[in-house]
């Protein structure tokens, strides 16, 4: 995909699955299962998509996926299917760590988070990418770092700690714009510093809106997860953002989508449904 000088590469880097009643919250499911099939634990399959962006300066990764720190007991729990995760999905593009200078973290659960740290070789964990700089928003690292009982299993510490402790870690705070063409905008609500990538050029423009629209099953307004910190403050955003996107024809990618991640909003019997675009890699 082009956006004006960027070219923006989706980098699937494995799938795993979770619970399909937390996914979609409040929703019953005699509807979400119209659209998600959950296998014999309620879960559903869910992609762990992140993008490269290259302006022929930079080398921008956004996201880092699930890892592959996880024991065999916690793969099986998440159903982790992956082939060396976002470094093994780089490497096969021939795109080495050392050659990303920017790590873009929509927020910090694990599943955004979790390839953002490795082991060394003595079992240190170290930045995955040694020579890049980390941006989180400040707001999103204040939550992450100060947990309680309702948050705590979505944030691992092993995923970001080492990131401020090595000096890689870079805090923002709103919108930020990180080079021409490519802004970070806030998106409250399924954390309170999330933040999605806005891409712009060409006359084109792109939101990677994170975990606001997880999978093309979550445009509707009221399909928002369970896991969701500020439910009522997604569906604010959620209304504010999605309108835009419809009235300005934005592409949306999508970060959990294992089908068709990238695509546009029309309008549907008075509804917004998703229109996948041939354009996906």
């Amino acid at each position: 995909m082009r956006f004006g000088d960027l070219r923006v590469d989706l980098v699937p880097a494995g799938r795993f699955r979770l619970d399909g009643g937390s996914m979609f919250g409040i929703v019953p499911k005699v509807l979400w299962s119209r659209v998600r099939a959950a296998d014999e634990k309620n879960r559903i399959e869910l992609a762990a998509n992140c993008l490269l962006i290259r302006d022929g300066r930079r080398n921008i990764l956004v996201e880092t996926g699930m890892g592959e720190k996880w024991s065999e007991k916690e793969r099986e729990i998440y159903a982790v299917r992956s082939e060396g995760g976002v470094l093994g999905e780089l490497g096969r593009r021939g795109v080495e760590a050392a050659s990303i200078d920017t790590v873009i973290l929509t927020h910090l659960h694990f599943d955004h988070a979790g390839g953002s740290t490795i082991s060394d070789a003595e079992g240190r964990l170290v930045p995955a990418f040694p020579n890049a700089t980390y941006w989180v928003q400040a707001t999103e690292w204040e939550f992450a770092t100060h947990l309680n009982e309702r948050t705590r299993a979505s944030y691992l510490a092993r995923d970001f700690e080492p990131l401020q402790r090595d000096g890689r870690l870079r805090l923002i705070e709103g919108e930020v714009e990180v080079i021409p063409g490519l802004s970070l905008l806030p998106l409250p609500g399924h954390t309170p510093g999330m933040q999605g990538i806005l891409m712009k050029g060409g006359g084109r423009t792109a939101l990677f809106p994170a975990d606001l629209v997880p999978t093309t099953a979550h445009v509707p307004i009221p399909y928002i997860m369970g896991f969701d910190s500020f439910p009522l403050t997604t569906l604010e955003t959620k209304k504010r953002i999605l309108a835009t996107a419809l009235r300005e024809r934005w592409q949306l990618i999508l970060v959990h989508e294992t089908e068709h991640p990238v695509g546009t909003l029309r309008e549907e019997g008075g509804r917004m449904a998703f229109e996948p675009s041939v354009e996906e890699r």
